[in-house]
């Protein structure tokens, strides 16, 4: 999973930065961070191809090599020109990443035992949140000190190009809806018959899915602003409350900000196998409240910003863990990546609007009001959820007699 998050931190963070020192202002820079958000938020629709066509080996290795090879790309093209040449290579390169995404999902999804599924969990977001501080904190480094910019770039392609070596320690699941190859005209068409029949059994999985209780419940808990982790999109815009330095911000919003997540995911990804997986997602959002409380508190010093922030990052790791915990526990083992790639869809929307609430908070009432906010709702989502699910609970149908 690691390509992903540092394809992410390449776009956000060092392709950010050398725009910017090119003179590039902050709307152009905004469109080619956006070209990299917006797959991300629709790539529930082209979920079913991946569940349905190749195997996930394959998409797997077609999304690693796209990646790898958009990140060069974008290290490769000079300032003149480049918003119109990058905006289409990091929609391309994003697109990329939702396959890789999505097969490691599958593949955690059909080869990982229940029992230890959150510490599989753990491991995948820690890929990404790990790889998002590679890919930002290792790639600006490089970008920063090295003799040209390219290389930078080229080093992070084939770091993500090795990590499909991994592959060939893991078992290829068969498809439970496949197609086979024609052999004539009318084979053709029976395929296409036969792939048009496996989109819609994936999508009737779906819908059954998001009829039942647990499928309901999990869709609520994502959604709900619980362990959003959205301040940290903050911090570089409140840092002045603290009085911390710019190279303070750029270290906990890259490398070490990253290590830190990574830690977290490991951790929450342990107690998801030893907890209900539900319980500790919502414990893992209370404490990120308290941890904003805590912040809103304490003196207003950069070593009180700095333990602070990595502390959040920590619980924000854990946080990451735990909803794919209970992602993956939910959707079972039928079109593992179009259920999955539902709730990850929808999981950002809460990332979304936070990020907005706490903006306006931050812009009318300073910073303390912005981690009170954040902590406030965190507390109510966990409330809604805890009475939403005694409430369905009660309402479960007697069996007949």
């Amino acid at each position: 999973m690691l390509p992903f998050g540092a394809s992410s931190g390449f776009v956000t963070v060092t392709l950010a930065y050398q725009l910017t020192q090119s003179g590039l202002d902050a709307l152009q820079v905004a469109t080619v961070v956006a070209a990299d958000l917006l797959p991300q938020t629709w790539k529930f629709l082209w979920a079913p191809i991946a569940d349905t066509t190749l195997s996930r080996k394959s998409w797997y290795g077609i999304g690693t090599t796209l990646t790898a090879a958009g990140i060069v790309a974008c290290g490769l093209v000079p300032a003149a020109g480049s918003v119109v040449l990058l905006t289409p290579l990091v929609f391309l390169m994003s697109v990329g990443t939702t396959f890789l995404a999505m097969s490691v999902e599958a593949l955690i999804a059909y080869n990982t035992a229940n029992e230890v599924k959150g510490r599989a969990c753990g491991w995948f977001q820690a890929g990404n949140l790990g790889g998002s501080g590679l890919g930002g904190g290792a790639g600006l480094w490089m970008a920063q000190h090295l003799s040209a910019h390219w290389i930078s770039s080229a080093t992070l392609g084939i770091a993500c190009l090795l990590c499909g070596a991994a592959l060939f320690w893991i078992a290829e699941p068969a498809h439970a809806r496949s197609i086979h190859t024609p052999d004539s005209a009318a084979g053709f068409r029976l395929a296409l018959r036969r792939q048009w029949s496996s989109l819609l059994g994936v999508l009737k999985d779906l819908w059954t899915l998001l009829r039942s209780r647990r499928g309901f419940l999990a869709l609520l808990v994502v959604f709900l602003p619980i362990g959003t982790g959205a301040a940290s999109n903050l911090w570089a815009a409140v840092a002045d409350s603290w009085r911390a330095s710019a190279d303070t911000v750029a270290l906990v919003n890259g490398t070490l900000g990253g290590i830190a997540s990574a830690v977290g995911c490991l951790i929450g990804g342990y107690f998801c196998d030893r907890l209900d997986r539900k319980t500790a997602y919502l414990l893992f959002g209370a404490s990120q409240a308290l941890c904003l409380v805590a912040m809103a508190l304490a003196p207003r010093t950069e070593a009180m910003f700095m333990a602070f922030t990595m502390l959040y990052a920590v619980l924000n790791g854990m946080s990451y863990a735990g909803f794919s915990a209970v992602a993956l526990e939910t959707i079972g083992l039928s079109a593992a990546a179009t259920q999955y790639n539902v709730y990850a869809s929808l999981s950002n929307m809460p990332i979304l609007y936070m990020g907005l609430v706490e903006g306006w908070a931050y812009s009318q009432h300073g910073a303390a009001a912005m981690l009170y906010v954040e902590a406030a709702m965190a507390i109510v989502a966990i409330l809604v959820f805890s009475s939403v699910s005694a409430a369905t609970s009660r309402r479960r149908p007697a069996l007949a007699g």
